[in-house]
């Protein structure tokens, strides 16, 4: 119960460190309505509120026989999934969304159990709609990448 409380006030400790960085960013311009502060904010405010709820709850979390077990297998799986993310990262500008989307959704697919050409097809179908739904629909440009030569 106390390992619980103290990651929890660990995370929001985390939490008021990021919302004070995060607090004087003003962009040049924007073009999303709130700004480009509100959303690191405001997910920050939500986050602090659940860890708060976490920090003073009166009973422990208790894992229930039907829970998976935190067992090696599953954290080699976190920490494979981290490591996709955090290379999805590294290549969003220069490879694009599309490209680094499907570069990191085949592995993230085939890690839970997927086999490869459907993984490829849907991963690869996803990308190009969610860049459609996101540049297009709603305005939220995304960066094209090595594919800029298919912009008109």
């Amino acid at each position: 119960m106390i390992l619980q409380r103290l990651f929890a006030l660990t995370l929001l400790a985390a939490c008021a460190a990021l919302a004070v960085m995060a607090w004087p960013y003003q962009a040049a311009f924007s073009y999303e309505p709130v700004g480009p502060r509100a959303y690191p904010l405001l997910m920050l405010g939500l986050m602090a509120i659940a860890l708060l709820y976490l920090a003073i709850r009166p009973t422990p979390i208790v894992r229930k026989d039907d829970e998976p077990e935190l067992d090696r297998a599953s954290l080699i799986k976190i920490g494979l999934c981290t490591g996709l993310l955090l290379v999805f990262a590294a290549t969003f500008e220069s490879l694009g969304f599309i490209l680094s989307s499907t570069l990191i959704g085949i592995p993230m697919a085939r890690l839970y159990g997927g086999r490869w050409l459907p993984s490829a097809v849907i991963v690869g179908l996803m990308s190009i709609a969610l860049y459609l739904l996101f540049d297009r629909a709603m305005d939220v440009p995304l960066p094209l990448g090595l594919l800029d030569v298919l912009e008109n």
